[in-house]
């Protein structure tokens, strides 16, 4: 027999639907509606105004035979990925390990690790390409005074992508202070122990903290993966993808051929590769981590 509803459980239904209205309503305009479309602006030639034809795979065939630039932006995306998320991963736990210990001036420290994280990204971008200038810029006038002749940063094909790399490190303040909160969340008595039984800093670490700091370590390595294969301000500001394109990034390619050439269909197209490749490596970091995370529960 079915039960009818009192009157406080009824008045508490409605408010629920109109305290998450809000929600529903941009998550169906702004997200849902949007990826709707572009799913089906894939199979178009639509141009700027979203109209066109209906052309089945034409954009995919393009994408993986016709057009060697699409094959080049994610390779460099993925060149970009691998050095930048294990030297963030690496760098953020270093720093977090150093203000996890009895340091004074903690909350001063904190923020100016943190400061970078929230400045605005263009006019640090712009900071950091007069850094970078092989002419006048800081690093070569410092290796000038000691006698080397610094690199062309942005203007080798070589190293222009590192350069970005390097520039990326200096904003890592989030993953500095997640981390940080993981390494603290550790029970001192855990450490208190290992020094009784007589073991090193050293070692402390490979085998406390480390492995309790897991949780954290995995957080940082999905968001720090997504938000890798989405590079665009930097190189944008600094290169637009130069030189020779070796730093032109699947962000950059899909904005420069959906918003600057018209070409919607073929953006939606580069769009959702990326959301497939994304989605790839974060199904692998998911199922991987069973085996190297570890809960303290």
């Amino acid at each position: 027999m079915k039960r009818t509803m009192s009157g406080n459980e009824r008045r508490d239904t409605i408010n629920f639907y109109i305290y998450i209205l809000p929600w529903l309503i941009s998550f169906f305009v702004l997200t849902l509606y949007p990826m709707v479309r572009s799913l089906w602006l894939c199979f178009t030639d639509s141009d700027f105004s979203g109209r066109g034809n209906f052309i089945g795979l034409d954009n995919f065939i393009r994408a993986f035979t016709k057009d060697p630039l699409f094959f080049k932006v994610f390779a460099n995306t993925l060149y970009y990925v691998v050095m930048f998320v294990p030297s963030s991963l690496v760098l953020s736990f270093f720093i977090a390990w150093l203000l996890s210990q009895k340091v004074k001036m903690l909350g001063f420290f904190r923020t100016v690790f943190y400061l970078p994280y929230i400045t605005a990204g263009v006019a640090v971008t712009i900071m950091w390409g007069w850094i970078f200038n092989s002419d006048y810029g800081l690093i070569n006038y410092l290796l000038s005074l000691v006698g080397i002749s610094g690199p062309k940063w942005l203007t080798d094909k070589r190293i222009a992508m590192i350069s970005i790399v390097i520039m990326c490190l200096w904003s890592i303040g989030n993953n500095i202070l997640i981390m940080l909160a993981g390494i603290q969340d550790i029970p001192v008595t855990y450490y208190e122990s290992a020094r009784i039984d007589g073991a090193s800093t050293l070692r402390q670490i490979f085998s406390i903290t480390i492995p309790l700091c897991t949780p954290t370590i995995y957080f940082n390595l999905v968001v720090g993966t997504i938000g890798a294969f989405q590079l665009f301000n930097q190189p944008y500001v600094l290169t637009k993808g130069g030189p020779v394109d070796s730093t032109r990034t699947v962000s950059m390619y899909l904005f420069s051929n959906a918003f600057e050439y018209g070409k919607m269909g073929y953006g939606s197209t580069i769009a959702w590769c990326l959301f497939v490749i994304i989605m790839f490596f974060t199904l692998v970091i998911q199922r991987s981590s069973k085996n190297w995370v570890f809960y303290d529960n």
